[in-house]
C-alpha cells in the first residue's frame, strides 16, 4: 500500500490521552492554555491514530508514520532516551484473519533490524490473553490484571525478587500468587513451549489463555514460513505496560556478548515494540464501533545512538551529506561560472553544492570535500572555460579527467574576468 497522509495533532485534549496508558500516564506532558483548556502533548502515535480512524469512520488502513512524541521522563542521552524524540510507527487496521497482519509486523521489524546491521537481536513475543490467563489461574482478581501486568513489565530491568516485593508490598497480591506467577513468567521458548502450555493442567482450562496460545501457535507457523523464527522468542515475561494492548505483544532488543568466551547473550535495550490493540478505536467512536488494529513502533533515536557509538568506536568517517559533487573554481572572478554550472547540475537532478563565497581558495574547497565525504569536485577555471570543458576530480584518489561541456556555456563565459 502507498503511504496515506493525514493530520495527527501534536496537542490534544487531556481526556483524549488519559485512561489509555495505565501507570505510564504519569509521563504525559500536561499543558494548560490561556483559556483554561486542559491539553497534553502526544505520548505516542498509536492513540492519535486510533482517534483519527474513529473520527473519520475508517475501517481499513495500512500506514507508516514518523513524528515526534513527548514524555516527561528522566533522559539518558547516552542510551538514546529523551523527552522529545521520534517514533516510526507501522500499523494495519481492519478485520482480517488471525495473525496474518501480526506476522507481517514482526517480519518488518526483523527486516529493519537486519538491514541496519545493528548486531545480534531478539524479538520477544507474548500475548496479553496468555498473561491474563496466568493471572487468573494464580488467583489474581480481574481488577488487578492491568496493574499486575505493569509490574511484570519491569522484569527486564529489575530481578524477580524486586518484582515480587512490588506485587506483594504495593499491589496487595499474596506471596503464593506471586510465586505461582513466577512459575510461568520465567519461561521462554518456541513452538515446543506453546505446545507444552496448551497441555498445562491449569492454563488449558482458562478460555483466554487457550485462545492466546492457539493464536500464538498460528503466529509461529507463519513466522516459520517467513523464515525468521531464529530471531523470535515466545517469552512469558514480556508484558508491555500500556493498557490498550489486547492480544499479541512484542518487543525487539539488541544483544551483545558479555565477552569472547561466553556464549550467553545479554540485552542492551529495547529498540522496537508493539502489539494488537483491538479496543482502542472503539474508545473514540460515539457508537463504540471497534476496528481491530496491530502495529509496531521503531525507536529511531535509540537506534541512532547505538550506530553513533559504534561509528565512534571504530573511528570510521561518516558522510554528513548526500552531495555528489562540489562545483569549484581555482581563480578569482568565477562566481558566475559556478552558478551557471551548478544550475545545470541541479536541473539534471544531480546533488551539487558550492561555496557561498565569491572567491574561495581551491584548497579550502577540496578540503571541504574531504571533510564531508563529497566524492567529486567539478572544477571550472579560466583554461577550462576557454577549452569548453570541466575538470572532474576524484577527491579520494586525486585523479582528474577533462570532460566536454556545453557550447553555450563556453560562449557565455569566454571572458571570465568580465563576469
Amino acid at each position: 500500500h502507498p503511504p496515506q497522509s493525514f493530520s495527527i495533532p501534536l496537542v490534544s485534549p487531556q481526556e483524549t490521552l488519559m485512561g489509555k496508558y495505565g501507570e505510564e500516564a504519569k509521563l504525559i506532558y500536561e499543558l494548560q492554555d490561556q483559556g483554561g483548556e486542559l491539553l497534553a502533548l502526544r505520548y505516542d502515535l498509536t492513540v492519535p491514530f486510533a482517534r483519527y480512524l474513529a473520527m473519520n469512520k475508517i475501517t481499513n488502513m495500512k500506514r507508516y508514520h514518523i513524528a515526534k512524541v513527548y514524555r516527561r521522563d528522566n533522559p539518558a542521552t547516552t542510551r538514546g532516551r529523551y523527552r522529545e524524540f521520534y517514533q516510526c510507527d507501522f500499523d494495519i487496521a481492519g478485520q482480517f484473519d488471525p495473525m496474518i497482519p501480526d506476522a507481517e509486523c514482526l517480519k518488518i521489524v526483523h527486516e529493519i533490524l537486519s538491514d541496519l546491521q545493528l548486531g545480534d537481536f531478539l524479538i520477544k513475543v507474548n500475548d496479553r490473553r496468555i498473561l491474563n490467563g496466568v493471572f487468573a489461574v494464580c488467583g489474581i482478581p480481574e481488577s488487578k490484571f492491568i496493574t499486575t501486568c505493569s509490574t511484570v513489565d519491569k522484569l527486564d530491568k529489575i530481578p524477580w525478587q524486586d518484582v515480587k516485593n512490588e506485587m506483594v508490598g504495593e499491589k496487595g497480591l499474596s506471596p503464593e500468587a506471586a510465586d505461582c506467577i513466577a512459575e510461568y513468567v520465567q519461561l521462554h521458548g518456541g513452538l515446543d513451549l506453546i505446545e507444552r502450555l496448551l497441555q498445562d493442567p491449569k492454563l488449558s482450562q482458562n478460555k483466554l489463555a487457550k485462545e492466546g496460545l492457539g493464536d500464538m501457535k498460528l503466529l509461529f507457523e507463519y513466522l516459520t514460513l517467513f523464515g525468521i523464527t531464529g530471531k523470535i522468542s515466545f517469552d512469558l515475561s514480556l508484558a508491555r505496560g500500556l493498557d490498550y494492548y489486547t492480544g499479541v505483544i512484542f518487543e525487539a532488543v539488541l544483544l551483545q556478548q558479555e565477552n569472547d568466551h561466553v556464549e550467553e547473550s545479554v540485552s542492551v535495550g529495547s529498540v522496537a515494540g508493539g502489539g494488537r490493540y483491538d479496543g482502542l478505536v472503539g474508545m473514540f467512536d460515539p457508537k463504540g464501533r471497534k476496528v481491530p488494529c496491530v502495529g509496531v513502533s521503531i525507536g529511531i533515536e535509540r537506534i541512532f545512538s547505538i550506530l553513533e557509538q559504534r561509528v565512534k568506536a571504530s573511528g570510521e568517517k561518516v558522510r554528513a551529506t548526500e552531495t555528489q559533487v562540489l562545483v569549484a573554481t581555482p581563480q578569482k572572478h568565477l562566481l558566475a561560472a559556478r552558478l551557471k554550472l551548478i544550475s545545470e547540475l541541479w536541473d539534471a537532478g544531480i546533488k551539487a553544492e558550492m561555496f557561498y563565497k565569491k572567491d574561495p581558495k581551491l584548497l579550502k574547497q577540496l578540503q571541504y570535500c574531504e571533510d564531508t565525504g563529497i566524492p567529486l569536485a567539478a572544477i571550472v577555471g579560466e583554461q577550462e572555460l576557454t577549452d569548453g570543458v570541466v575538470k572532474l576530480r576524484d577527491v579520494a584518489t586525486r585523479e582528474e579527467v577533462r570532460m566536454s561541456f556545453y557550447t553555450r556555456f563556453q560562449k557565455r563565459f569566454q571572458k571570465p574576468r568580465d563576469c
